[in-house]
């Protein structure tokens, strides 16, 4: 990945975990017609495993297997355990445009985080095009509100919890690959979803359908945890944090592409201004490295 110039590649590789995860969540979501929510969790974590474990061989991460169980790689990947729980719950009682529309805080919380916690300065210009890709996120999502309810808090601690994930995996030292942590996360998940279907949900036998959803979802999972791990390694929070706002520009191209759904004058407003807030943000970046160079 060294010929991906150093200033894009935080925020192309968000662009890329937003994307993987959003084709796994389409597939989830077509994968939980018929099966209860916690088991379609955890026959995601098998076949995530399944393709997993082989890759970090074939990857030559045999020796750094046991760096799954690294401290600050298990503080990461439990604070990923809470927030998915937080949100299937949370997806399963309320309007998907509502839940949508509470996680897009999430890069704003990461922002304060690394602001209190590592000193990163963010700027009036920065924030003032943060809070656009937030405008244009929830101009996506379009929320009814009507769901404000135990739902909506578990929501927002699916936002938070995030936050907190990623904030966590910053102080995963650089010895650490990323394709491990990323296979700590789906076997942490996978316990911990196991936990949750035994004592609140009856077993459903999975069709040839849905297992076939399911085998790709663990597919698409396993590459957005390593991005979205590596996306906040190789660059600073307040570049790479935005783009988190992606996930409502794949979630329109999956409704239109997969669910038939068309987006309104609306949601293809927010669209163009999340994109343009974007690549502002890069642009001003690039700009302040270039003004550094010449100093």
């Amino acid at each position: 990945m060294q010929f991906i110039p150093t200033n894009i590649r935080g925020p192309l590789f968000m662009v890329v975990s937003t994307g993987f995860y959003l084709v796994n969540d389409t597939m989830m979501k077509l994968a939980t017609s018929g099966l209860p929510s916690y088991e379609v969790l955890l026959l995601r974590g098998v076949a995530a495993s399944l393709w997993g474990m082989p890759l970090l061989l074939l990857l030559g991460y045999g020796k750094q297997v046991p760096l799954i169980l690294d401290r600050r790689v298990l503080r990461r990947n439990l604070l990923e355990l809470a927030a998915i729980l937080c949100y299937v719950v949370a997806l399963a009682n309320m309007q998907i445009a509502d839940s949508t529309a509470l996680g897009q805080i999430t890069p704003l919380l990461m922002l304060v985080g690394s602001s209190i916690l590592f000193g990163e300065r963010i700027g009036g210009a920065r924030m003032a095009l943060i809070g656009l890709g937030f405008i244009g996120a929830v101009m996506v999502a379009q929320p009814t509100m009507q769901g404000i309810s135990v739902y909506a808090l578990l929501a927002l601690g699916n936002a938070a919890l995030s936050a907190a994930r990623d904030l966590a995996g910053r102080k995963i030292g650089a010895d650490v690959p990323g394709m491990i942590v990323a296979m700590s996360a789906v076997l942490v998940v996978l316990v911990g979803a196991g936990a949750a279907h035994l004592v609140s949900e009856p077993w459903v036998m999975p069709e040839a359908r849905h297992l076939t959803l399911i085998a790709g979802a663990g597919f698409f999972l396993i590459f957005g945890h390593f991005f979205i791990f590596m996306a906040y390694r190789v660059g600073p929070t307040s570049a790479v944090a935005p783009f988190y706002y992606c996930f409502t520009v794949w979630a329109v191209i999956s409704g239109l592409l997969v669910f038939g759904q068309f987006p309104n004058a609306l949601a293809v407003s927010g669209i163009l201004l999340v994109v343009a807030s974007g690549l502002a943000i890069v642009s001003l970046d690039e700009r302040k490295r270039r003004l550094t160079v010449v100093a």
